[in-house]
């Protein structure tokens, strides 16, 4: 038995609203502008407007918690992106992502924006309440 496997697992979010693909994955991909629709995100440390593979930054959180990240891959045409968050001994991946509407849903407008947490269990659904409500501002401006 893996008990690694046990332990570890993935989380997938989404959260849709009305704001336009294009604003929101520029939202995503601008690191100053993490903590305008990540409240929990309280200061980005990033060398770059915009994210690229390969980098590296800091983020704090509430309560002054430090993790630094390395951006995994960026796709600005697919408008996916993956990073690596690591905070003391937490270590936890992100995929990242903006979809379009459905064309048969009806609704012309908005987006879907969505992540998947890659964490030991109780990391990965600790996250997931503050990563839905920060995915719902993403989308709703």
């Amino acid at each position: 038995m893996d008990l690694t496997s046990l332990a570890s697992g993935s989380l997938r979010l989404s959260a849709s609203g009305r704001l336009p693909v294009d604003a929101v994955w520029e939202r995503y991909t601008h690191p100053a502008w993490w903590p305008v629709w990540a409240p929990h995100l309280r200061e980005v440390h990033y060398p770059d407007a915009v994210i690229s593979p390969g980098t590296t930054g800091r983020v704090t959180g509430v309560g002054g918690v430090v993790a630094v990240f390395r951006i995994d891959a960026v796709d600005h045409e697919a408008r996916t992106w993956s990073w690596s968050v690591r905070s003391g001994p937490v270590r936890v991946s992100l995929d990242h992502g903006v979809d379009p509407p459905d064309p048969g849903s009806g609704h012309p407008l908005g987006c879907t924006a969505w992540l998947v947490t890659r964490a030991l269990w109780p990391v990965a659904l600790g996250y997931a309440p503050v990563a839905r409500w920060s995915l719902q501002r993403l989308v709703t401006g």
